[in-house]
């Protein structure tokens, strides 16, 4: 935790090992494309004193992520890490397409067999980072941020909570769901109620709020109105019994309903789809809250919101103040390769790649085990 809090403070340039759980297996070969661990044996074999430089980059203008971790990882797997020569860009970094992020000097014997693991990692935390990147992006308009927070933990696999949410971080998200999505960065996960919560006081968002209120009295106050499919009358309810207590009311209405509120008014429905959190049910609600005097009451959205769908509801002033985003920013759509470049200083690549140097790299001292 100490380690996070000064980097994010700008005293220290990386994370180490210290915050990184690998699995000890990685020094095994475990896993490890078999190919990789037969060309580490004939290497040792029949070309001990050979010296390569590896060069990774990928295809993408895209926001940078995971280097700290391919970093960690060699130190922890390598064979004499403190002898290999690291360059590498930072997490964070804007990349552009074919740019060498990061380059590896040394035997191939020593950590030729890490290449796919670097690999994944970088293409899984790049592409996280680049989602987050752009869905914030969209959500800036008129010069004023919106915030974007990662709600990613229903739709992957548990054990990739914490690297995705330090990934989220690096793109910019405001706040994460889980406590383990903040693991690496310093914060704790943030949330308010569930259906789950006002589904056991059977639909009484009033009595569910009262609940949560008094448990967590110190928490911002946040009800989720859409579980009667009836936002504008449950907001309402709230924000009456709460007033300036009342902090925001969350949409998350699913795509295949439309909201009893169209159902009263069918004179309104005809020229656009009315399921779901579409536009006319926000400005609808917006101006329900102000009309009655809450306009302090700020909205949040969420379910299935995507860096298109939040493009078009900025670009029509949709009263939106702040959007959670979960599946759409878990896409992997960045593949990241690793080239051998050099063979003992001299060119030597496959046909069709070589090597890149990039002046903005920097060489990375090793840190040791912590």
């Amino acid at each position: 935790m100490k380690e996070i809090e000064q980097k994010l403070a700008g005293k220290i340039k990386r994370l180490t090992n210290k915050t990184f759980k690998f699995d000890e297996r990685i020094k095994e070969g475990w896993f490890s494309a078999v190919y990789f661990l037969k060309t580490k044996r004939i290497a040792e074999k029949k070309l001990p004193d050979n010296h390569v430089t590896m060069q990774f980059f990928q295809k993408e203008n895209a926001v940078l992520c995971g280097t700290d971790e391919a970093i960690a990882l060699l130190h922890t797997f390598a064979d004499n890490p403190e002898t290999l020569e690291i360059k590498s860009l930072k997490d964070g970094d804007k990349i552009s397409p074919y740019e060498s992020v990061m380059t590896v000097s040394g035997s191939y014997q020593q950590f030729g067999f890490l290449e796919g693991i670097i690999d994944g990692i970088l293409a899984r935390r790049t592409s996280v980072a680049t989602n987050v990147y752009n869905v914030v992006k969209a959500a800036r308009t008129s010069g004023k941020q919106k915030p974007i927070v990662f709600m990613g933990d229903r739709d992957d696999h548990y054990t990739q909570q914490a690297g995705d949410g330090y990934a989220a971080f690096i793109g910019g998200s405001t706040a994460q769901a889980t406590h383990a999505m903040n693991e690496w960065w310093g914060k704790e996960g943030m949330g308010t109620m569930p259906h789950a919560l006002i589904q056991m006081f059977r639909g009484d968002i009033v009595a569910a709020a009262k609940a949560y209120h008094e448990l967590y009295p110190e928490d911002e106050l946040a009800a989720l109105v859409d579980y009667n499919n009836d936002v504008i009358t449950d907001s309402l309810k709230v924000a009456r019994e709460f007033g300036e207590k009342l902090t925001s009311v969350r949409l998350d209405t699913s795509r295949t309903l439309v909201d009893k509120y169209f159902l009263r008014n069918h004179h309104l429905m005809g020229t656009f789809d009315p399921r779901g959190v579409n536009p006319q049910l926000l400005f609808a609600l917006r101006k329900a809250l102000d009309e009655e005097g809450f306009s302090h009451v700020k909205i949040m959205v969420t379910g299935g919101f995507t860096e298109e769908r939040i493009t078009e509801f900025e670009k029509h002033g949709v009263p939106v103040d702040m959007y959670g985003v979960g599946r759409s920013l878990l896409r992997l759509n960045i593949g990241f390769t690793g080239d051998n470049v050099l063979l003992n200083g001299t060119p030597s690549a496959k046909e069709g790649r070589r090597y890149r140097p990039n002046p903005r790299l920097e060489k990375v001292e090793y840190y040791g085990l912590q």
